[in-house]
């Protein structure tokens, strides 16, 4: 959902840097985690892991899985 190009201007000026590898240090920094992306795999594996044996006692409760994108510290 993030690659395309309107996401891609909205972080690189320069044309020829606007593609996957060009974003990836821009976007990195808006994750707590060293990772510029989540892919796919990874919603995949936290969904996996809820309906396996593991997750079975693991009820209404909110899980992302954004890198840390959503849990930014609180600046004062």
């Amino acid at each position: 959902m993030i690659h395309n190009k309107a996401t891609y201007d909205l972080f690189i000026s320069e044309p020829a840097d606007r593609n996957r590898d060009g974003v990836a240090a821009p976007m990195q920094t808006l994750n707590m985690l060293p990772v510029p992306w989540v892919d796919p795999r990874d919603v995949s594996n936290a969904v996996l892991f809820l309906a396996s044996d593991e997750g079975r006692y693991i009820t209404g409760v909110r899980l992302p899985v954004d890198a840390g994108s959503s849990e930014r510290p609180l600046r004062g």
